[in-house]
């Protein structure tokens, strides 16, 4: 099964180099409003998986047969605030995960320092969640998630 995942990821990897989706410049372009390629993609994204997603939500099982669990998630002020620096750090890097791990697969020097940005960023957040979970009002963290 790990076969088909990596399979699965560098098919996607793909996608993104080819469409631009990873590219630097286009998606300064978006933030800028300069480049408008990035927006029909992501809108392409929604259209064609929005069917899909209600499918499962209707029927409540996945491809495979197993029940589908879709928990919803209690909005709090530490979404605003991560969604800003998720968009802030997005913007100066031209990167989100997904693109970050494009970038170096394609051989991006610049994209190690935003690999390392992103694996760092992680790692602080991790630790700090106990300090950060009270004024942020984040719901207790449970193991495995």
């Amino acid at each position: 099964m790990a076969v088909f995942y990596v399979v699965l990821g560098t098919v996607f990897g793909f996608i993104l180099s080819r469409s631009g989706a990873a590219d630097y410049n286009y998606i300064q372009g978006m933030f800028l409003f300069e480049e408008f390629q990035l927006y029909g993609i992501i809108g392409t994204a929604v259209v064609l998986t929005a069917p899909g997603i209600w499918l499962l939500k209707r029927y409540g099982k996945t491809v495979t047969g197993r029940p589908l669990v879709i928990e919803r998630k209690a909005g709090h002020r530490g979404n605003v605030y991560g969604g800003i620096l998720f968009g802030v750090g997005w913007s100066i890097t031209g990167m989100c995960p997904g693109p970050v791990l494009v970038n170096v697969g394609e051989g991006k020097v610049y994209a190690l320092a935003a690999l390392a940005g992103v694996l760092v960023g992680a790692a602080v957040f991790g630790c700090s969640y106990r300090v950060l979970a009270r004024p942020f009002r984040l719901p207790p963290l449970a193991v495995g998630t």
